[in-house]
């Protein structure tokens, strides 16, 4: 049984915690998180051992691996603490505010052998993998295109708000929703080496951008879009999509379903055919011993076991891919600071520009 320890018990955190606890391969040994009365309740109700200091968990209990879900600001200093004590480290996305962090970290990890993976559970979509699959295979011949989306009712109002929405502690929605968008773009169509025309403005937010859009750019060529808005409430909850352009055909996929469209036949991918084939996620997903919110949460955490289990230091959704994630970011953050248009706006609420559309902020 691998010994786990979680750390932060918010949202995610206690979803992760439920799963953890499920999962038959794991002991989950203990739980950190500051807030008295939700680790009285665990304690009281769940039989779990509670802690209000992770430095001290750390020091008590013997543990093989540590699942860190507290806001992002304290990701870095976590994380190294436990890779210091030789415990593999599953750690919620975004991986780091800070590239130099990260790198620091991988390497950290890297010289100790250690496990390392990061929440970014589109990967373990049945839909986004097969699409990752089907451009990996050739099948849409030379691609010159890739669009990723991501909306959602975050932030919806001037007042308020959580910590995700406070520069210091969460980063706004460029760290917060664009980062799963940008995975996406690296985990199948790869990771582009600059971006341009970045333009983030504050819809609500005082302190960080609601909404993102810039262009990316492939060392061949290839171009990209990246579209972000967290403050839209016409969506339910998130909603993230991407689609890849090639010589041969299109790819759309999204949580539901994968649309591929084909000029000719390839023979890298025989079964499918000319035109139109649609690929739904029921279709395309593997049976999870325990469901809570999607698959993919449960399929992410076994992953990270079987993972630890097999001594695998270079799967899915390690630091090192994470990081990636994070340069990107930190690109369309230094473009931005240089004066591309709208830069400034995320500092700024703007209730009148929260009222037009997209294009008329664009250009008005």
């Amino acid at each position: 049984m691998i010994r786990i320890g979680m750390i932060g018990l918010g949202k995610m955190g206690l979803s992760h915690l439920a799963i953890v606890r499920a999962h038959p391969g794991v002991n989950l040994v203990a739980a950190c998180d500051s807030t008295a009365y939700l680790t009285d309740v665990l304690s009281k109700h769940a039989g779990l051992k509670c802690y209000a200091d992770f430095d001290k968990m750390l020091a008590e209990e013997q543990l093989d691996a540590v699942l860190v879900a507290t806001p992002s600001k304290l990701h870095a200093s976590m994380v190294q603490k436990a890779l210091e004590k030789g415990l593999h480290v599953f750690c919620e996305k975004p991986f780091v505010l800070d590239v130099k962090d990260g790198e620091r970290l991988v390497a950290l990890a890297d010289s100790k052998s250690l496990v390392t993976q990061v929440g970014y559970h589109y990967r373990f979509v049945g839909a986004f993998q097969e699409a990752a699959r089907i451009v990996n295979s050739g099948a849409l011949g030379t691609i010159h295109h890739v669009r990723a989306e991501a909306y959602g009712p975050v932030v919806l109002r001037q007042k308020g708000g959580t910590w995700r929405s406070a520069k210091s502690e969460g980063g706004g929605a460029l760290y917060d929703y664009a980062c799963h968008a940008i995975d996406l773009v690296n985990f199948v169509a790869g990771t582009p080496n600059s971006v341009g025309g970045v333009v983030r403005h504050g819809v609500f937010s005082r302190d960080v951008e609601d909404e993102v859009y810039c262009s990316l750019y492939y060392a061949n060529g290839a171009s990209g879009q990246l579209c972000v808005n967290w403050s839209d409430e016409s969506f339910r909850k998130m909603s993230t999509k991407i689609s890849v352009w090639g010589t041969n055909g299109r790819i759309t996929a999204d949580r539901q379903e994968c649309q591929i469209y084909l000029r000719e036949p390839s023979a890298a991918l025989p079964e499918l055919k000319t035109g139109w084939t649609v690929r739904y996620t029921t279709d395309l997903t593997e049976e999870v011993w325990y469901y809570l919110r999607g698959e993919e949460y449960s399929a992410q955490i076994d992953y990270f076991v079987k993972s630890i289990e097999s001594k695998r230091t270079n799967g899915q959704n390690s630091f090192r891919s994470a990081l990636d994630a994070d340069r990107v970011v930190s690109m369309i953050l230094a473009e931005g600071a240089a004066g591309s248009p709208g830069a400034g706006a995320a500092l700024v609420p703007a209730p009148a520009m929260a009222r037009k559309g997209f294009w008329a902020r664009l250009f008005g």
